[in-house]
């Protein structure tokens, strides 16, 4: 029998570019929100057991269970084994970008007797609204009805499966021989199942646009040399993981696809990360055109660029998936940067809302803010802060010189020199030898990391390799994992390392030119992936059973696995053309090591 609440890394996610299931290894999808991966959830038993609803499809009897996802797809296979037989569910959503007929926006569990005879018990529990909503279940026919919250799911089948008024849950068990199969097809809204023969249809066709869509990158994710195929298995379910978190409507991408699950158990640090993140774009951009996956990186890039045609004071830190709320203004020229680099063109009014953000970056830096990482304490001068309005220059300046334009440039490059004798002068400890979280202050921050990435200082400078070593010290575990700052944050509790602040400390050691520490370090981090491939936020190597933290999987952890290994690659193997864009990314002029 499967524990109340299973580890995080336990579960395996599928999704069709519009919303994702999480599903544990007990057969129980105990995460699925509808219609939209910000959607309210109809399944939540991951956060409430109790209350928060499920779909469970498990034997009767004891037994053991695997998952693994059919090779190269995100389509997820749970195999039980009991004594008396072995039975596999092979959950799936059609891709909504694909030209699969209807029901397209489904989700499909197919049950299949591999050998003996086994005995399953059938669970649909749905809690509409996170649990909140007035709802019933109902029978029609052959379909299970599902209302609540104004939304309606019907679950086809035909299985005989009977309502439990009471419980607002529809049950059955049954019993299935070797070769015996059942589909199980869960719509939302008002759409008919699409039988037997349609269901294997749509789980061929959601298999081929998996494979086909990564079988186009095999040319780039071909790693040789010091790695092995694991590796290049791992960046390739690293690049899914992105794709499914990539909303087919409008190119953006959630920084994770479900909400609240803790950093620190009881703790406070709860948060919905079902939104996209314009300062994690660099970073994803990056990763994404590394792969080859330029169509994705260029709708990503072009959503966020629609975004910013708006008053420069007007931009947030966050967006919903469909232009709601928020972006972060800094960090958006580096992506900026980034994607022209890769021979996205800027229009006269994409360059207008552009210039006008650089142009607020010059009357701002010298204000405090909540950083990166949106402290909820006091805000402050953060040394990262200020080094992204330096880049924000810096690129801009680049971009400008490199075409017709208009650009006030030498005011551009004044602010850009003032910004730089700054940080240097108030965001550099020099009895330490280390840049600093904030000004004036002594605590550490692992956005220092970056500092040499996009080019503020080259890496073999004294100062850079100063902050490596002052990280290290006081900020990385003995398991090689990197917590993302010391000092007061304006919250209770504690959190655990951050996955993609340990991958930057890979980058950084394999481009200050100790490439074997670095492999050794990368290693090491990867054998906390979890079984399938996915990373959560954090990781808290404190608990011995439960190790993942916060919202999983965690888009900014693969990118993190995926631009590491470009990296070590590159720098491993002097037949591999280097990852771009070293020009722009790392800045002109920087230092690369031998």
């Amino acid at each position: 029998m499967m524990d109340k609440y299973p580890p995080i890394e336990s579960y395996g996610i599928i999704g069709n570019l519009e919303t994702c299931a999480l599903v544990n290894p007990g057969g129980a999808i105990e995460w699925y929100p509808l219609p939209h991966v910000e959607s309210p959830s109809v399944f939540a038993a991951i956060l409430d057991a109790n209350r928060g609803g499920h779909f469970r499809i498990s034997p009767v009897r004891a037994f053991e269970t695997e998952q693994r996802y059919l090779f190269r797809t995100n389509v997820l296979q749970t195999e039980f084994r009991t004594d008396d037989g072995t039975v596999q569910i092979t959950d799936f959503m059609p891709p909504t970008e694909d030209e699969i007929e209807e029901p397209c926006r489904a989700l499909y569990r197919k049950i299949k007797c591999t050998d003996g005879t086994v005995n399953l018990k059938i669970d649909f529990a749905p809690r509409h609204n996170y649990g909140l909503a007035d709802m019933e279940v109902s029978s029609n026919d052959a379909d299970i009805i599902s209302r609540g919250g104004g939304q309606q799911l019907t679950l086809s089948s035909e299985i005989d499966l009977q309502t439990e008024t009471d419980s607002m849950s529809a049950t059955a068990t049954i019993q299935l021989n070797t070769d015996e199969s059942r589909w199980l097809v869960l719509t939302h809204g008002d759409v008919s199942s699409p039988g037997a023969t349609g269901c294997e249809q749509a789980l061929e066709r959601t298999i081929s646009y998996w494979r086909e869509w990564t079988h186009n990158n095999d040319e780039t994710q071909t790693f040789n040399g010091v790695f092995d195929s694991s590796w290049n298995d791992l960046v390739i379910r690293s690049a899914l993981v992105l794709k499914l978190l990539t909303h087919t409507e409008t190119g953006a991408i959630a920084a994770a696809p479900t909400t609240s699950l803790p950093e620190e158990i009881g703790g406070v640090r709860n948060w919905d990360y079902r939104y996209s993140w314009p300062r994690d774009a660099a970073f994803t951009v990056q990763a994404l055109t590394q792969m080859g996956h330029l169509q994705e990186a260029g709708d990503y890039f072009e959503w966020f660029l629609e975004l910013c045609r708006m008053p420069p004071g007007e931009i947030q830190p966050l967006y919903g998936l469909h232009g709601e709320v928020d972006l972060e203004e800094r960090e958006l020229v580096l992506a900026v940067a980034v994607a022209v680099h890769h021979g996205w063109e800027l229009g006269e009014n994409d360059w207008r809302a552009y210039s006008d953000i650089v142009d607020y970056v010059t009357e701002i830096w010298e204000q405090p803010d909540s950083g990166i990482w949106e402290v909820r304490s006091q805000p402050r001068h953060f040394v990262h802060s200020k080094i992204m309005c330096w880049t924000a220059l810096d690129r801009a300046i680049a971009l400008a010189e490199q075409s017709d334009w208009d650009a006030p440039l030498d005011r551009w490059r004044n602010v850009r020199d003032r910004i730089r004798t700054t940080i240097l002068d108030r965001g550099f400890d020099e009895e330490r030898n280390t840049f600093t979280r904030a000004f004036d202050g002594d605590a550490l921050d692992a956005t220092a990391l970056l500092i040499p990435i996009v080019g503020f200082l080259p890496f073999d400078d004294d100062r850079i390799q100063g902050t490596i070593a002052a990280i290290r010290r006081e900020l990385e575990t003995e398991e090689g994992f990197v917590r993302r700052y010391n000092g007061e944050d304006g919250l209770s509790g504690d959190e655990g390392t951050f996955t993609l602040c340990s991958f930057w400390l890979v980058d950084v050691l394999a481009l200050s030119g100790q490439v074997r520490e670095a492999q050794e370090h990368f290693e090491n981090l990867l054998e906390y992936v979890s079984p399938l491939g996915l990373l959560a936020e954090e990781i808290d190597l404190a608990d011995d059973d439960s190790m993942h933290r916060g919202n999983f999987p965690q888009a900014f952890s693969h990118v993190g696995v995926i631009n590491s290994t470009l990296y070590l690659d590159w720098l491993s193997n002097p037949e591999t053309p280097a990852p771009d864009p070293v020009g722009i990314w790392l800045g002109d002029g920087v230092a690369i090591p031998d």
